[in-house]
């Protein structure tokens, strides 16, 4: 296939040329109505890009397949069967693979981490094709993998179904762009494009399909050379911070037997537990006196992603901002610690279906009086967002400690309907039953 094209950009800049007047969404008319001031900061490019496929970039019955041409190179360019471009990011893109193939038994694999680990999707394929079920890999901070050989391996090519990836994560499209991938002939295409549109929005963003469509051209002619350079800053960087003393970076000693089975070296994760501080306040300190801002922090640690994007001046800021949070962490206030659980504590007893608590009729009580309940709530700390509790599931002691003495220290628990704290007036949502 040819990819020098980028069918998105071509129609737009087509529609553009043709100074087509459209007399439908979106409202502000390319711009033409949008607030001068608002456009003083965004540009004048963002709202004459905003133009829909449908009476836009295409036709009304969409016959010149602008979006679909630009999915089937997509899915040319990284060797997989089909994909399907999804401009609601990731979190909708997992769902409609889930429910395309739902039943008892299906596996949802989450790799790489946004800490960088990753785990053994071959062998899980193995494990799972040996019964004839399919895998869905969560690949959000993926997107760049298969463009590199020095790169731990993308989904498909070891053996995963269904593949979804966050191309605004790692990739060069803005946020909300998502793809997944089609590999075999365990998922239906069919079912699977049903379901992304039984979710998904009939108002598809134009900018982040030009994004995708671009990002896919810059990466199969460009991206070896653009993540090779990537790799080697990634290389001076690891080697810099390697010599600060406080700062502990994961390396290739956590893959090992019951460790990951790879990691992403452009994800640079920091212990700064030796400087006698969490990774919320190295955060919140980088943010507040360097105007650095860490991708990810938690109790222990702070992640920092370097992509093809970053150059000399980023490499040196975030460098010189790491010595100086060790030279003056001695000034940063001391807090308590996070009860962090033991392994394997945080898997508790689930008591009804998912579903049957979501829906069950609940009432709100303060977080101590939620052990021995069912919980109809999610709870997922982020980083790395995964949930401590999910609906159906009886709610322990430990969890609780765990998410009290976090949020005391810094956690972010996005998902609750009330903040967590100790306070009897903050609730949880719990099953009346």
């Amino acid at each position: 296939m040819d990819h020098s094209r980028a069918p998105v950009l071509e129609a737009l800049a087509a529609f553009q040329e043709r100074r087509d007047v459209v007399y439908g969404p979106p409202g502000h008319k390319q711009g033409r109505g949008a607030d001068p001031r608002l456009v003083e900061l965004t540009g004048e490019g963002v709202f004459a890009s905003d133009a829909l496929s449908l009476n836009g970039r295409d036709d009304r019955r969409e016959s010149q397949g602008v979006v679909s041409q630009a999915e089937d190179l997509m899915a040319d360019a990284v060797g997989t069967r089909k994909a399907f471009f999804s401009t609601c990011g990731s979190s909708l893109s997992v769902k409609a693979a889930v429910i395309s193939v739902a039943g008892p038994g299906e596996k949802l694999l989450i790799s790489p981490t946004d800490w960088g680990t990753c785990a053994d999707i071959a062998g899980t394929a193995e494990v799972c094709h040996a019964f004839g079920v399919p895998l869905i890999v969560d690949e959000a901070w993926g997107a760049h993998l298969p463009f590199h050989p020095d790169l731990p391996s993308w989904g498909t090519d070891a053996g995963a179904d269904v593949v979804v990836t966050s191309v605004h994560k790692t990739g060069g499209a803005i946020e909300q762009s998502s793809v997944f991938h089609l590999q075999g002939d365990l998922v239906n295409p069919d079912v699977l494009k049903e379901r992304e549109d039984l979710l998904g929005t009939t108002s598809s963003s134009a900018l982040v399909h030009l994004t995708l469509d671009g990002w896919r051209r810059q990466v199969v002619e460009q991206g070896r050379e653009l993540l090779g350079s990537a790799l080697e800053r990634a290389a001076r960087v690891r080697s810099a911070v390697d010599g600060i003393d406080g700062l502990d970076l994961v390396g290739r000693e956590v893959v090992r037997p019951q460790g990951a089975f790879d990691l992403d070296p452009l994800a640079l994760t920091i212990d700064v537990r030796p400087l006698g501080i969490s990774g919320y306040q190295a955060g919140d300190w980088l943010r507040a006196n360097c105007h650095v801002d860490a991708g990810s922090a938690d109790a222990c640690r702070i992640g920092v992603r370097l992509t093809h994007a970053d150059d000399d001046e980023t490499e040196r800021r975030l460098v010189e901002s790491l010595r100086r949070l060790t030279a003056e962490s001695g000034e940063i206030e001391r807090q308590p610690e996070t009860g962090l659980p033991q392994p394997g504590a945080l898997e508790p007893r689930t008591a009804m279906t998912p579903r049957d608590a979501f829906f069950a009729r609940a009432e709100r009580v303060p977080i101590q009086g939620a052990v021995g309940r069912v919980v109809a709530e999610l709870f997922s700390p982020y980083p790395p967002g995964v949930p401590v509790l999910a609906p159906g599931e009886v709610v322990d002691q430990q969890v609780v400690d765990y998410l009290t003495t976090g949020a005391a220290a810094g956690m972010l628990v996005p998902d609750a309907a009330d903040p967590v704290d100790e306070g009897a007036a903050r609730g949880r949502r719990v099953s009346a039953r």
